[in-house]
């Protein structure tokens, strides 16, 4: 049986996007290359990360020992897979490198393009 929400896409030439919107890669193209064997491979175009003034702090945090950077988006995201956002708001490529210093200040900001107190 075909899903009548896919094929009215298909008829009117939408097509449901690659990623949720609450992923790091929604809005992002694909492409698609093809191996020496002729076989098709699909891939993500490049994400460049958002320069970090363009996020409004909400807070800082201080890293502690044995932090984790799931646990704290976890915790002042409310979704640990959000972890990346905590990544562009600091511009960091490497999740892992926010958390590796104790006593770093870690800025948690609101959404890529949403205004705060301070940019009022």
């Amino acid at each position: 049986m075909t899903d009548p929400l896919k094929a009215f896409m298909q008829a009117n030439a939408l097509s449901a996007p690659a990623f949720a919107p609450d992923s790091r890669y929604h809005g992002l193209d694909t492409a698609q290359w093809r191996r020496a064997d002729g076989e098709p491979v699909v891939y993500v175009r490049r994400r460049f990360i958002p320069q970090p003034e363009q996020f409004a702090t909400q807070q800082e945090y201080r890293v502690r020992a044995g932090d984790r950077i799931d646990n704290l988006a976890a915790h002042f995201l409310g979704d640990a897979q959000q972890y990346w956002r905590l990544c562009d708001g600091n511009g960091a490529m490497r999740p892992d490198d926010l958390t590796a210093t104790v006593g770093r200040r870690l800025r948690i900001t609101l959404p890529q393009g949403v205004p705060g107190a301070s940019d009022d």
